[in-house]
């Protein structure tokens, strides 16, 4: 008989132990991607059942199934649109009442539904007893009890999960909603007289949808009905009516109606302990949220996930680093060989694309450690503590409490990376304050910019370094909260803002296995979407960097140059006993030999180890190992030589690169700029240096390094361009920070801002209005501090203040939900137990 396969969806509120029902059915058998059109996360699974193959998809937490936020809609559309065999409903056992407001709707779908009660323990914990054969009873549907995280139950879902698939009740439960039963009565009349387009949806959930004036049902009914008009129309009379003689309305009324009867069953069912005392939840609330406490405990809470993730993960990322760079060094080994003045072709691109790669997987123990840490605060159930405490005060600007962490992450004062910070936006709910913090987070200080900021720093403002580092690390904040505010009122206005309905649900001690393995799926996540695009982006920035190459008199110059270093090199060469031995053919192997010896003893501190390299070399070619080790006295002169060879090619090739980045696309292109950027101090130069950090923000410093020639005298960066830069000022650098500071996305950000926006449109025009932004920034910068005769460090302040200011006025300007009753304040719902 072959086997059959089983789609089995699993639903449940956040809170409810799903994934780890998930991990016991499905053990290591994981996949994870996006749901196709949107960014919601998608994870399935697979395990044996019986002869049949089950596929266990992991639907979306969600406390309901309307069409308020986006997580929302994929749980619902998945239950109506792909027809699973089996639907589980997780539900957390410890807190029923408030679990079985999702199972209700569930049930209203008419979709094959079991109820899974799971965390068992707690409710044995606290003391509790649930009634199950009574719970099942009142249902109509299964109902098993299970304890996930112990494995408590597996065998018994499994086994109810089989006989629904083979068959199921028919007399389910179904809520009376008293008063308004005519209207719904009324409305299924008129929904079944055209009986093709209701084939989707069960009559009676799209007659209590339209009722609740749920638009995601009305858009599918005018897509779908023939006459929706006359549909909608009935709809709008029904509600009418209903309100005349009920001053609840239709949507409140059906809500307050579900919570009764969840609230009655859960009477029914449960059986509490005669003495109820505090829990040990409510005991940390009373400080976690508490008005003073809780802030304090936050900024703590922030200040270690900071400290672990970045600080730590930084110096883990040190620590790593040997492995990207024998990376590198393979390539190297494999690629062809490097040449006096250039490279070949397929060398050059080659290293170009693997270092560009090993910037990315250097961030590997930063984000590992990162989402260790949010499975954390997730799985322990302090996540919706944080958004508690910040929410009043974000939505004041259009954000979300749930902000606060991807700003963070982003570097809200300095030190983070933009890429976590925008994946992190996943969690909010609100699909506008999710939009709004993706479109800021590139505005925050990553780690990243910080090169550059200390160059111009310790070159323009070095007296007051600490002073400019403060401003610096803090003016992005009250720059980004008045844009975020902005955005909201314009261009995300439309957009679907979700109530803020919030459960505080219990602490729980999360497992070192669950963490690990959120943990690893979202690395792997991660990997996939980026690192195969910034090797395609690499390519693409290497040609605009390099070509279209230097003219045949300036290669014929240095050229000459070379011969001349190479040739009194030979000379000297001729003079000893290794005449003839080495010649103008092979004076660039010895020296790539020199550089393959210290590669090969880099980190090298053990001494057997490292005369077992010497001897290794030696063996290889005891000539070239004689000049390059200063090996007896024709060795010590020929190496002093070599080393002034050496010299030569470093500032060959530095000069070449300077001269090919001015003359390359990217340089044209900066020099185009200029009439635009001149507003702004800026110069063909600095445009070049800003432009290349669109492939990587660090690069603007390497950029600015290889443009204004830095030797090997030991002369600093910020040195090299204070006396190679004529008339540039501290005003200058003040305008360069900012720019910056509003830099517009990277490249592997701005695919994550593709990703989780799933829209190239709003990547674009994070691009673009970041552009415009700090363009404009700048300008006022410089030219208004030029006009007014302020220096830099009166300029800097002055801007300070005005973005001051403008954050505290776009603070009073009432959010759209402000102008509407309905949702004119976040409800928070807290039910422990």
């Amino acid at each position: 008989m072959a086997s059959k396969e089983l789609v089995v969806a699993l639903a449940g509120q956040p809170n409810c132990g799903k994934s780890t029902v998930f991990n016991m059915l499905t053990g290591a058998r994981q996949h994870v991607a996006n749901y196709p059109g949107v960014t919601v996360e998608k994870k399935t699974g697979s395990f044996k059942l019986g002869d049949s193959r089950v596929e266990l998809v992991d639907l979306p937490g969600t406390y309901s199934l309307t069409s308020y936020s986006l997580e929302e809609r994929v749980a619902r559309d998945f239950l109506l649109g792909d027809n699973p065999d089996v639907v589980i409903d997780v539900a957390d056992g410890s807190n029923l009442k408030r679990n079985l407001y999702l199972t209700l709707q569930i049930l209203e779908m008419e979709v094959p539904a079991l109820l899974n009660l799971n965390m068992m323990d707690v409710v044995e914990r606290r003391g509790h007893a649930v009634d199950v054969e009574k719970l099942e009873d009142i249902l109509g549907i299964p109902v098993v009890p299970t304890t996930a995280k112990k494995g408590v139950g597996r065998e018994a879902l499994k086994t109810a999960m089989q006989a629904l698939a083979h068959g199921r009740k028919e007399d389910v439960f179904k809520v009376d909603y008293g008063p308004l039963e005519p209207f719904i009565a009324e409305l299924e009349v008129v929904l079944v007289e055209d009986p093709v387009s209701c084939l989707r949806y069960p009559v009676r959930w799209l007659a209590i949808k339209l009722l609740e004036g749920d638009a995601e049902a009305g858009k599918q009914l005018t897509l779908n009905h023939p006459d929706s008009e006359q549909v909608l129309a009935k709809v709008e009379s029904c509600r009418e009516r209903f309100a005349k003689e009920n001053p609840n309305g239709a949507d409140r009324h059906i809500a307050f109606t579900r919570h009764a009867v969840c609230a009655k069953i859960a009477k029914d069912v449960v059986t509490l302990p005669r003495e109820r005392g505090h829990n040990l939840s409510d005991t940390v609330d009373k400080y976690v949220c508490n008005r003073y406490w809780g802030p304090i405990i936050l900024v703590a809470i922030l200040v270690v996930l900071y400290q672990i993730s970045i600080v730590f993960g930084g110096w883990l990322a040190l620590k790593v680093w040997p492995v990207w760079g024998a990376l590198e060094d393979l390539a190297g080994d494999i690629l062809p060989q490097a040449g006096f003045m250039t490279d070949p072709l397929l060398r050059s691109l080659g290293v170009w694309v693997v270092k560009s790669i090993t910037a990315i997987l250097n961030y590997l123990p930063i984000f590992f450690l990162l989402f260790a840490l949010i499975a954390i605060l997730e799985d322990s159930g302090y996540m919706p503590r944080m958004a508690f405490l910040l929410d009043r005060l974000f939505r004041r600007f259009g954000l979300h409490g749930q902000s606060t962490l991807p700003m963070i992450l982003g570097g809200v004062y300095v030190g983070g990376c933009a890429i976590p910070g925008v994946m992190a936006t996943k969690a909010i709910p609100d699909e506008r304050a999710r939009l709004a913090t993706i479109l800021i987070i590139p505005m925050m200080n990553c780690l990243a910019k910080v090169p550059l900021y200390l160059i111009l720093i310790g070159a323009y403002f070095a007296d007051v370094a600490g002073w400019a580092m403060f401003f610096i690390a803090t003016v992005t904040l009250f720059m980004a909260l008045p844009v975020a505010k902005l955005l909201s009122l314009t261009v995300l206005r439309k957009h679907d803002s979700a109530p803020f309905i919030m459960e505080m649900p219990p602490y729980h001690l999360p497992t070192i296995s669950g963490i690990l393995r959120r943990a690893f799926e979202r690395i792997w996540l991660f990997m996939k979407k980026i690192v195969t695009v910034v090797a395609a982006v690499a390519v693409v920035v290497f040609v605009l960097i390099n070509f279209p190459g230097l003219s045949e008199e300036k290669m014929a110059h240095y050229a000459s140059m070379q011969d001349k270093a190479v040739a009194g090199f030979v000379q000297k060469v001729d003079a000893t006993q290794y005449a003839g031995q080495i010649t103008s053919e092979n004076t660039t192997a010895v020296i790539l030999f020199g550089e393959a010896l210290k590669q090969a003893k880099r980190g090298v501190k053990d001494k057997e180890t490292s005369a077992a390299i010497n001897e290794d070399f030696q063996a290889k070619n005891p000539i070239y190992y004689a000049v390059v080790k200063r090996v007896g006295k024709d060795g010590k002169k020929l190496n002093r030589e070599l080393k002034k060879v050496i010299k030569v090619r470093k500032k060959i090739r530095r000069e070449m690169r300077g001269e090919r980045f001015e003359n390359s696309f990217l340089g044209s292109m900066g020099k185009a700029l200029e009439p635009v950027t001149q507003w702004a101090g800026f110069n063909w130069r600095i445009n070049i240096a800003l432009l290349s950090a669109f492939a990587a923000k660090e690069n603007s410093a390497a950029t600015l390094g290889a443009i204004y020639g830095i030797d090997d005298s030991g002369q600093s960066v910020q040195e090299s361009m204070k006396a190679n830069e004529g008339g540039f000022t501290p005003l200058h650098a003040l305008a360069l920070m900012l720019f910056m500071a509003l830099y517009p996305p990277c490249v592997p950000t701005s695919i994550m801002v593709r990703s989780q926006s799933n829209s190239t449109g709003w990547m674009l025009f994070s691009i673009g209005y970041q552009t415009v932004l700090g363009l404009f920034v700048a300008s006022l910068v410089f030219t208004g501090g030029t006009v007014l005769g302020l220096t830099g460090w009166q300029t800097m302040w002055a801007f300070y203040g005005l973005c001051l200011a403008a954050t505290i006025g776009m603070a009073m300007i009432p959010t759209p939900e402000e102008k509407e009753a309905a949702v004119s304040a976040p409800t928070y719902n807290k039910e422990c137990s």
